[in-house]
């Protein structure tokens, strides 16, 4: 296994459960930094070992590769490993990087208002770790959230200009499953149509809710487990 590592710099806790998870796959794997290296097309063993130091919050592709590094053909359900890694990231990042205290994810369904709306975006980005501008255009596509953009919404200045805006910014906090996403949009159409100035395109808000909620109807349906007529016809 090389060199004796360093303990854990526990100096911020978050950080160093990252780290103590990170530590715990490669030594499942039993690996060296240089080994996982060598499994990484992007990713160096000095990255690596700096990764599960507990030192520094390592960006979320280097804990994604650190997984794949250490992935073992006899783990069963290796998406749990990446799933637990990106929360414990998430937390690390919430922990060392956001402005404010955020207790938990805000609840869209308790919107009233277009100022409520502006503030529970705001407390979803937190609660996602504060990614930056730049890092959310990227994980939105170009041209679809703009970092100028997205920075104005994360200091209240403004309101996502359209459905696909807000879903962008979502998406780039974490919201992803249509399950979870379909309540903001609900919420957005809403608070939104008391609004002169937004009321005129509330039917693009309202059919992409009605399309969240059909993805979302699809999506369960995907992951609901066979009936026992179907488990029958089957055997």
């Amino acid at each position: 296994m090389g060199r004796r590592e360093n303990p854990v710099d526990r100096t911020a806790p978050e950080k160093a459960k990252l780290a103590d998870f990170l530590r715990a796959r490669r030594h499942h794997a039993q690996m060296t930094y240089k080994q996982m290296a060598a499994r990484s097309t992007v990713v160096s063993a000095a990255t690596f070992e700096r990764a599960a130091s507990g030192a520094v919050v390592p960006s979320w592709e280097t804990v994604q590769e650190f997984i794949l590094a250490t992935a073992d053909e006899g783990d069963f359900h290796p998406e749990f490993f990446m799933d637990r890694a990106r929360q414990l990231w998430i937390k690390a990042r919430r922990a060392t990087r956001a402005p404010f205290y955020v207790r938990q994810a805000p609840d869209p369904r308790l919107l009233s208002s277009p100022a409520d709306l502006v503030r529970a975006l705001r407390r979803q980005h937190v609660w996602a770790g504060y990614p930056t501008p730049g890092e959310m255009e990227r994980m939105s596509g170009p041209g679809v959230l703009p970092r100028t953009t997205a920075r104005r919404i994360i200091e209240g200045e403004v309101l996502p200009v359209d459905p696909q805006q807000a879903i962008a910014f979502l998406r780039a906090c974490y919201v992803v499953r249509a399950a979870d996403l379909q309540p903001w949009l609900a919420s957005a159409v809403r608070v939104l149509r008391d609004v002169p100035s937004r009321s005129r395109n509330l039917d693009n808000w309202v059919r992409a809710h009605q399309q969240m909620v059909r993805q979302a109807q699809t999506e369960s349906a995907a992951q609901a487990p066979p009936s026992s007529s179907q488990g029958r016809k089957a055997a």
